[in-house]
């Protein structure tokens, strides 16, 4: 036996299922001891992985913009390979599929460790866009608001707390193209917080802002138009998900803050282990933990791709099934995808 299995197996026989089941969110206890958690009507896992062979004019800035994606993902994704200059002809993948995250499915549920946005429209349709979040010392909140009012052309009155950082900042910005809002907003209930667009779309996929919520322009007109005052808004930081789907366990893990920030200056990452890892799979796991192939698990965990990995075995023909509740569909001039 190996360290790391005498020490998962020791950490599990000393918590024991009682133990772990009281470190667990509410649905994941639910589900565990048989207590109602009520309908859920969306798949468990959404968008399906694809592949892109590049051009040599390609960067990842602009496949994210055609594809959905933020910047850091893809470099997770894609380990080793220049974002700027990865040449011609060279594979990459295309992170599109995501366990969703461990919140109730209404409104919008925002993940800020895989920087996306989930808007649960009902009828089991999920609508799902990469996101810009708030930099080191200027952290986006977690927990629960709702969107209070929405608005065209929008003005940016600019906080104190920022002018008192950048005094050279005026009081306020007009709409137009250097209004860092865009020209789309959806205000929060929380003071000074917006789901908004944004002049700098290579921030989207970044820790770049001062805690609101960036969007791409075509991706804030779309939820501007769909998203109703009122409607729920909760934000979670889950570096880990799992999910069961089609008789197997799926184990997605995304970079912590520290790791984000340290692609986003150097292009890779230090790997560390997400706390109480063991815990969360062996929870989401249920009565299949016992299949559980833990190298591969550690593996994943180590990783941090951000893309959901089978971690029990199963037919292989499930391994990157299409899951599709609603994905954007690419620009034209898009490069070839494959599936």
């Amino acid at each position: 036996m190996t360290n790391i299995d005498s020490g998962r197996r020791s950490f599990c026989l000393a918590l024991g299922v009682a133990g772990l089941l009281a470190l667990a969110p509410p649905a994941a206890r639910a589900a565990e001891t048989g207590a109602a958690a009520g309908p859920i009507p969306y798949p468990p896992i959404i968008g399906a992985m694809k592949t892109y062979v590049t051009k040599y004019t390609d960067t990842f800035a602009d496949l994210g913009r055609k594809y959905g994606l933020g910047y850091t993902e893809l470099v997770a994704a894609n380990p080793g390979i220049d974002p700027w200059v990865p040449g011609k002809a060279t594979k990459l993948v295309l992170p599109s599929w995501h366990i969703l995250p461990d919140a109730p499915h209404e409104g919008i549920v925002i993940n800020l460790a895989d920087q996306r946005l989930y808007y649960f429209r009902g009828k089991g349709i999920v609508q799902t866009a990469p996101l810009g979040i708030g930099d080191d010392g200027w952290n986006t909140p977690t927990g629960a608001t709702k969107v209070v009012r929405k608005k065209a052309n929008p003005t940016w009155h600019i906080p104190k707390s920022i002018r008192a950082v950048h005094p050279e900042l005026p009081a306020s910005i007009p709409p137009g193209p250097e209004n860092p809002l865009g020209d789309r907003a959806m205000y929060l209930a929380w003071n000074g917080y917006l789901i908004h667009g944004t002049n700098k779309p290579d921030g989207v996929g970044r820790r770049v802002s001062h805690g609101c919520i960036r969007m791409y322009p075509e991706d804030i007109h779309r939820f501007f138009n769909e998203v109703k005052i009122g409607t729920p808004v909760r934000v979670v930081n889950q570096t880990v998900k799992v999910a069961r789907y089609a008789g197997r366990v799926w184990l997605e893990v995304a970079p912590n803050q520290a790791q984000t920030l340290e692609i986003e200056q150097t292009g890779h990452m230090t790997p560390a282990k997400p706390p109480e890892f063991e815990a969360t799979v062996i929870l989401g796991a249920g009565d299949l933990r016992d299949r559980i192939d833990w190298p591969t698990a550690y593996r994943v965990a180590s990783e941090r791709r951000g893309y959901p990995v089978a971690i029990t075995p199963g037919p292989k023909k499930d391994e990157n099934a299409p899951l599709v509740a609603e994905e954007r569909t690419p620009a034209p001039h898009a490069g070839t995808t494959q599936p």
